[in-house]
């Protein structure tokens, strides 16, 4: 007899959603496709019996849903994380299509846990917070009519999930995966280091331009692993603490 398919460690996170049918829908699109770790990030109304109704028999997975003020305490423990936007960013990590995205978050789970991000309904995900992921996704929708609801694309995405878990399409194609460092380890690199660029004198505060938005791309390629987060963070505490002579 076949192991029974599971699809842990993959959270799926909605954030600021703005109306509980959509977070129900969410939950009913996760659970036909096997998967139960929701997080929700300042939602309007939660918990709600908009919610569990529109949930459809999938309440337990509202029951045990996460709810955290802001995406980055979403994304903690994570090592990688996929950010469904339908726009063209400046800046941005290469885009992935729905397929490939779930190839390789399936690849990464092995190494850890994993996301899956959804903006506002209206306004999808601010750029801030698209710069906590490490791949931007887009569904190729139509030109003529591009608009998703939430829950049809997270219904879309967790097929795609389920596809790739189910080996119904191509893996994701990469050497061995290193060991790769968590969204903390990540975020806490970014914040010493922007903190060491305005005590050299490099940055300034007053004017930082889009200078850490493109640090942040061209780190984000590397994908940076455990043991080059703490390299990193070594060259540049050297830059900004006195030494003695």
């Amino acid at each position: 007899m076949n192991a029974p398919l599971t699809l842990d460690r993959i959270r799926v996170v909605l954030t600021r959603p703005s109306h509980p049918g959509n977070i129900g829908a969410a939950a009913r699109a996760m659970k036909t496709m096997g998967l139960h770790d929701l997080w929700l990030v300042a939602p309007t109304s939660f918990p709600d019996p908009v919610a569990v109704a529109r949930a459809s028999g999938a309440a337990d997975v509202l029951d045990h849903a996460q709810v955290t003020p802001t995406l980055s305490q979403a994304l903690a423990g994570t090592v990688f994380a996929a950010a469904l936007t339908a726009r063209r960013r400046d800046l941005a990590l290469p885009r992935a299509a729905p397929r490939e995205a779930a190839a390789e978050l399936l690849a990464w789970r092995e190494k850890g846990d994993v996301a899956l991000v959804f903006g506002n309904e209206a306004s999808g995900l601010t750029n801030d917070e698209l710069a906590l992921c490490a791949r931007p996704v887009t569904i190729p929708t139509s030109p003529d009519y591009s608009s998703l609801n939430l829950g049809a694309a997270v219904q879309l995405m967790c097929y795609e999930l389920r596809l790739a878990a189910l080996g119904e399409t191509a893996p994701f194609a990469a050497e061995p995966l290193p060991d790769p460092a968590t969204h903390e380890e990540i975020e806490g690199f970014f914040a010493h280091l922007e903190a060491g660029i305005v005590a050299s004198g490099f940055l300034d505060p007053a004017k930082p331009r889009r200078l850490m938005p493109r640090l942040r791309r061209l780190f984000g390629r590397a994908r940076l692993e455990k043991e080059e987060v703490a390299i990193l963070r070594g060259i540049v505490a050297s830059f900004i603490t006195p030494t003695n002579k």
